[in-house]
């Protein structure tokens, strides 16, 4: 099973104690149904009378928790690709910044500041995430550490960050889609990092301070009833009262409030995407026509990357969480989970290098597309 599952777990179900995804069976006493918990089973709607034979009924209880099974090939398969995927994520995420530095020293747009923070906030997520996964490696089965109390407050200070500065994206584009003109915040940057950066801090330390960090362990059942214990650096499993409210809140109500945001502000995307383009297209005759259309599939490809882009950037991939739900997909879901949210940082990166190539066009370019011009005509005070 792999540690990045456990975060997945984390951000979709809130926590249940010790014990999660496998609930204990009542023992089997004969004559009865689930062990004398059942007081009366009906069994079809008309009454059975003076059989010749005896029959025999079988009766099955589903779990009332959803129960993530996996055998030994795909947890070793989720290992290699969450710690491949997170490593590749470091270095690049290191590159997007300092491309983003570059990019802000000589245009300093405010957009790039927030892209900067983001990456910023992505790079410390997947630091953390190694460092909790291998940390807890050279722990006992039963043993806690300070260390790993810190790792702990490190990887949920980092997810908190992470996706506050994914909601300021979101807010970010509200400004420069809806609101175009006649915008002026005072000091804008600072108090976009008062939020992204003082808000998970707050929350941070106030769960420090009330010990829920510690090492967690997840006890998980394979299809050959076959037990297994994965440990993370995370909140401790000995809490029960403080970390079902804290990790609900913070790592379940949180993300799904920034992605169902988010994923209506890329709808307006969208939406305005295909507007400007409506607006200033039209039919030419002649032999204008070939080319027209050829300018009318290029501008289609280059809104489909940069929808494809915003959607890392403003961090949908995190909804994919929600396929563990669906029976039949699960573990499909599990694995596109893993890959595009362990790539995150790689996707970061090519949304930078594709940041970059626009600036030298411009830089060569005098002449922008109207529907362009419009999406970028906006300014904010420091």
């Amino acid at each position: 099973m792999c540690p990045l599952c456990i975060l997945l777990l984390q951000l979709t179900r809130p926590p249940q104690g010790k014990r999660r995804g496998i609930r204990p069976q009542p023992a089997h006493i004969p004559g009865t149904v689930l062990g004398g918990l059942v007081l009366m089973v009906r069994a079809g709607y008309s009454p059975v009378r003076n059989l010749s034979q005896p029959i025999r009924l079988i009766f099955r209880h589903d779990e009332p928790n959803p129960v993530l099974s996996l055998d030994k090939r795909n947890a070793v398969y989720l290992n290699y690709i969450a710690y491949v995927g997170s490593a590749l994520s470091i270095i690049f995420t290191f590159i997007s910044l300092i491309i983003y530095i570059c990019l802000h020293r000589r245009r300093p747009e405010k957009a790039i500041s927030v892209h900067m923070q983001l990456t910023g906030a992505l790079l410390c997520l997947h630091i953390s995430f190694l460092l909790c996964c291998f940390w807890v490696r050279l722990l006992s089965e039963n043993e806690d550490s300070v260390v790993c109390r810190i790792l702990g407050f490190f990887l949920h200070w980092s997810v908190l960050a992470t996706f506050s500065w994914t909601a300021l994206e979101g807010f970010h584009l509200y400004l420069l889609l809806i609101r175009v003109f006649n915008i002026y915040v005072k000091r804008y940057l600072l108090k976009l990092s008062l939020v992204g950066w003082g808000l998970p801090t707050l929350v941070a330390v106030v769960c420090g301070i009330s010990g829920v960090y510690g090492k967690y362990s997840l006890q998980l059942e394979d299809e050959g009833n076959q037990t297994s214990n994965v440990h993370m650096c995370w909140m401790s499993s000995e809490f029960k009262q403080q970390a079902v409210l804290v990790s609900f809140i913070t790592t379940v109500v949180f993300p799904c409030l920034v992605i169902l945001c988010n994923s209506c502000m890329l709808g307006v995307v969208v939406f305005k995407l295909w507007g400007l383009r409506e607006g200033n297209g039209g039919f030419k005759s002649g032999s204008d026509w070939k080319k027209t259309s050829k300018e009318k599939w290029s501008r289609l490809w280059k809104d489909g990357a940069t929808l494809l882009g915003l959607s890392c950037v403003m961090g949908l991939t995190w909804g994919l969480a929600s396929t563990t739900y669906i029976t039949y997909i699960s573990l499909p879901g599990l694995y596109v989970f893993t890959i595009l949210n362990s790539l995150q940082g790689v996707f970061i990166f090519l949304w930078s290098v594709a940041l970059t190539c626009k600036s030298r066009s411009d830089n060569n370019s005098s002449v922008r597309h109207p529907s362009t011009q419009k999406m970028m005509t906006t300014s904010f005070s420091n």
